[in-house]
């Protein structure tokens, strides 16, 4: 059956001019060779010799030449066959390398601009990365060195303002550095907050293990008890120099008020003449400085509470040059202003004293006068009783003539000044701080 199959093939063939076998030959080399990239070049001969068959066989048909007019001698017809073949097989072959070795080259050559371009590429990222290592190095070290220099501002404003610092105007005459204080308006009060532009109160700035408070009570107090750890005080003995007066301090509710902490500046006052430029850390060392702190009287504190020298002045008379002397050492110590009104109200009271000085260190040297004791009275001898006498009318005293004062002008020009509470003439319209004295100054 294979046998009469393969007849019947070549029967089929035969009846074909050899131009159409040839090209029917060639185009099954081509297709079996012409998609494989290493004989590329044996597919493309192969169609193009099957090309060149089509073109020879339609010539023959068209002109209805038998095949024998092509091959004289059809016995030659294989050999021709074969030798075509094997010119179409090495031409392809020869096309193949060459188009191989061309395509190898252009692969190389791609490959190689590849590799270039990535280099290139790969080069450029690290310059670019070493171009930002370089700024960012520079960046930092402007930045450490702006660190540095702000460091080098605040610690030099942390020494000039240092909380255990004396001001720099200390024992110089109190009325020649007033003299020196700029005089301004109050600014708004706008922004004041204790905690958040003063810091807590009572820090421990000075880094002893105490609180401020605890500080200045063991500095101001005399004979002083102390708790476990030496730091918070219990007890102690206060000559306030607000009142004059001798106040025994016991820590406990409703005691401790007894003996409160004053700024002698006070911290809203301060705000509203020039704290508000202050660093922060520079307000606290204000909040916290030993020189602008006085353990006092608690109801003479609550009575001053945030006033100036305009508005509030110790009822204690012999503290006030040193109470106004200080206050002017702590404005000139924080480049704080002094309004006109309050630099007129220092300047009265500084008057009275003119050789007063910026005080040097904290505290208040104050001497409480000591009653006298007083003297028994020796015992009266009492004489025999005398018959009694009818007794004889008096004449009435005359009736108390009023005092008034218009003014303290007129206290003055008749010598009462000053002028105390129950006293003839005393209104509180001669005592406007409320202290008991009228027309002091």
């Amino acid at each position: 059956m294979m046998e009469r199959l393969g007849m019947t093939l070549r029967e089929f063939f035969m009846k074909f001019p050899v131009a159409i076998r040839i090209a029917w030959a060639c185009g099954l080399v081509a297709a079996l060779f012409g998609f494989v990239p290493a004989t590329v070049g044996l597919g493309v001969t192969a169609g193009i010799a099957g090309v060149v068959s089509s073109i020879v066989a339609v010539y023959q048909a068209q002109k209805n030449r038998p095949a024998k007019k092509l091959f004289r001698r059809r016995k030659k017809d294989p050999m021709l066959i074969i030798a075509g073949m094997t010119l179409v097989v090495t031409f392809g072959l020869l096309l193949s390398t060459s188009i191989v070795s061309g395509v190898a080259a252009e692969n190389r050559e791609a490959t190689i601009a590849a590799q270039t371009a990535n280099e290139k590429e790969l080069a450029e990222k690290k310059a670019e990365e070493q171009k930002e290592k370089r700024e960012r190095e520079a960046a930092e070290k402007v930045a450490k060195k702006k660190a540095a220099e702000a460091e080098t501002k605040r610690i030099a404003a942390m020494e000039a303002s240092d909380p255990t610092s004396a001001p720099d105007a200390a024992n110089s005459s109190a009325l020649d550095v007033l003299e020196k204080l700029v005089v301004k308006g109050r600014a708004p009060k706008t922004g004041y907050d204790r905690d958040d532009q003063f810091g807590a109160a009572w820090l421990d700035v000075d880094h002893n293990g105490c609180d401020t408070r605890n500080d200045i009570l063991k500095r101001d107090l005399e004979g002083e008890t102390f708790e476990a750890n030496n730091c918070v005080v219990l007890t102690g003995t206060l000559n306030e120099p607000y009142t004059a007066t001798v106040i025994d301090f016991k820590k406990g509710e409703g005691t401790s008020s007894k003996v409160q902490i004053d700024h002698v500046v006070a911290l809203s006052d301060a705000w509203q003449k020039g704290a508000q430029q202050l660093t922060l850390d520079q307000r606290k060392n204000l909040a916290n400085d030993p020189y602008n702190l006085l353990a006092v009287d608690g109801p003479a504190n609550a009575q001053k509470s945030d006033s100036d020298a305009a508005s509030w002045l110790p009822a204690n008379k012999d503290f006030r040059c040193e109470y106004v002397a200080r206050q002017i050492g702590v404005k000139s110590k924080y480049s704080l202003w002094v309004t006109d009104a309050e630099k007129t109200a220092m300047k009265n009271v500084l008057n009275g004293c003119p050789g007063q000085m910026i005080p040097a260190n904290g505290g208040a040297d104050v001497e409480i006068a000591q009653p006298e004791p007083v003297q028994q009275p020796a015992p009266v001898q009492t004489p025999a009783p005398q018959p009694a006498q009818p007794a004889q009318p008096t004449p009435a005293a005359p009736a108390p003539q009023s005092t008034y004062y218009a003014n303290c002008a007129a206290v003055r020009a008749a010598g009462a000044a000053p002028i105390y509470a129950g006293q003839p003439g005393y209104s509180t319209k001669l005592d406007r701080d409320r202290d008991g004295v009228g027309c002091e100054n």
